[in-house]
């Protein structure tokens, strides 16, 4: 898959933390819920920093343009403490689900599933094992399916916008 490098090419140069509206960078998370704003992808390219949701909106772009049919997630652990997410990409192709993956260091990479409820069991399972405590509690984990958020969202604007997608049971 040639255009998987075109993608990789593009993304390769974006670093793992955020941007406020003021254009101040963080890679430090205290702040975050108060001051965060979703970048656009064209600001992203610029900022070269960005977590997994400014960077889904940019693959979402890229994807896009490769006219590959896809979806993207929003998994999310409420807690009372802290509320742990990831958003995802999975794309189709050749009867193929495929999990792209960038901004998630431990996981980056491209992986193959047989279709897209498998994909979401591995990374259910993943995110489970190494984003999450020992105090696990299955009720407290939520996958939504979500279309594309309007850009400049707040943290809480963003929580709202995904919530209100597609619930997925697995």
């Amino acid at each position: 898959m040639d255009f998987i490098s075109d993608i990789d090419d593009i993304m390769k140069d974006i670093e793992y933390g955020w941007v406020d509206e003021a254009g101040r960078r963080y890679t430090e998370f205290d702040e975050f819920s108060q001051k965060y704003r979703l970048q656009s992808p064209d600001q992203l390219r610029k900022s070269k920093l960005g977590v997994c949701w400014d960077q889904v909106e940019l693959e979402r772009e890229l994807f896009n343009k490769k006219n590959l049919s896809f979806e993207t997630y929003f998994i999310v652990y409420y807690d009372d403490d802290k509320c742990p997410t990831h958003t995802f990409l999975i794309f189709h192709k050749d009867d193929k689900a495929y999990w792209y993956e960038h901004s998630w260091m431990l996981m980056r990479g491209l992986y193959q599933y047989d279709n897209s409820e498998a994909a979401l069991k591995d990374i259910r399972v993943k995110f489970i094992d190494n984003e999450l405590d020992s105090q696990y509690n299955p009720k407290n984990l939520c996958i939504y399916e979500y279309v594309a958020p309007n850009k400049n969202f707040s943290c809480s604007e963003f929580y709202k916008h995904c919530e209100s997608g597609k619930r997925i049971f697995i």
